[in-house]
């Protein structure tokens, strides 16, 4: 089954007008890509300000609860000093 000349001209220039529409939408989707690689830099370098920040407050809980600690500490000398004076009180009555 041969096409003639008419016919194979329109094949052919549906043909043309199918890769040019594809080139169209490749061209659409690099350019989506090339946005969404944008944005998904900008959220990288977002979330890299986020990670110093938590350093910088896991460092400054940490020294917290150090801090904390010594009270705690100093907390439980004086509990054992009350429980020694209430004895000696208890002990004189």
């Amino acid at each position: 089954m041969s096409m003639s000349s008419p016919e194979m001209r329109h094949k052919v220039r549906h043909l043309d007008n199918d890769v040019q529409a594809i080139y169209v939408m490749l061209a659409d989707i690099q350019a989506t890509q090339g946005r969404h690689s944008n944005r998904l830099q900008e959220l990288a370098e977002l979330l890299i300000g986020h990670d110093r920040q938590f350093e910088t407050v896991g460092s400054r809980l940490e020294s917290i609860d150090t801090h904390l600690a010594g009270h705690d500490s100093r907390l439980d000398s004086i509990d054992g000093k009350l429980d020694t004076v209430l004895e000696i009180l208890r002990d004189r009555t």
